[in-house]
């Protein structure tokens, strides 16, 4: 079943990625795990799946502990600045950078496994007070002073669209994110580069592939709903 629903949502982002005319090998499917067990991460494992998305830092840790080394293990969940260090070493990328003092901190814990980790920074799209990230007119502000930080590499943006019933009421936020990227890429920043958008979930990531998306985060569609109250 899992499976299924994996191969679903990858025929899914093909059919988005044929209306927008960009070619599907853009775009990577990132399997947020989040709560779901280490045999149903290891039935997608078996199927090819390298990409899982993870947003607790303790479940990301004991998972990476227990499962194949060659997983590539997003952190997409808010980071606090006193659990990166349980990261640093084999995180293949941060998703939601928000603040200089996160960033620095990255840049400590990376020096020391000397290393340099790819992040995103986390864009405030819409605006909503219950979500992190920069606001868009900071952006590139804030980009540009990450961008001094010779372990950490600014691999692009990231946003969480409202939830919406209607996908297209999220058109124009993704639609501000990629016009961002392609602003602060004109500006040629030293240790930039604006490659990677991660936008776009369950309820809306076709609109976001068709808007230029390059990571989707999906959990639902793949494992099903969440039980939180484990």
């Amino acid at each position: 079943m899992l499976t299924e629903n994996y191969d679903k949502v990858l025929g899914n982002i093909r059919s988005a990625c044929e209306r927008a005319g960009r070619d599907a090998s853009e775009v990577t499917l990132i399997a947020v795990s989040k709560t779901k067990p280490e045999s149903d991460i290891m039935e997608l494992y078996d199927h090819g799946v390298r990409d899982f998305g993870e947003n607790y830092i303790q479940e990301l840790r004991e998972k990476h502990e227990h499962l194949p080394s060659d997983i590539r293990w997003h952190m997409i969940g808010h980071l606090q600045r006193n659990k990166v260090k349980y990261i640093a070493e084999y995180v293949t990328m941060i998703h939601a950078v928000d603040t200089l003092e996160l960033a620095k901190t990255i840049e400590k814990e990376a020096a020391k496994h000397d290393r340099v980790i790819p992040v995103l920074i986390e864009v405030n799209v819409a605006g909503e007070e219950s979500k992190f990230g920069v606001a868009p007119e900071e952006t590139k502000e804030f980009v540009k002073a990450v961008s001094v930080l010779p372990h950490v590499h600014v691999s692009g943006l990231m946003t969480s669209a409202p939830f919406v019933k209607n996908a297209e009421e999220n058109r124009s936020v993704f639609e501000k994110l990629h016009e961002l990227s392609v602003d602060i890429n004109r500006e040629n920043i030293d240790n930039v580069t604006m490659r990677v958008l991660s936008m776009g979930m369950t309820n809306d990531y076709n609109v976001a592939v068709e808007e230029g998306a390059t990571l989707v985060r999906v959990g639902t569609a793949i494992f099903g709903a969440r039980d939180y109250s484990k």
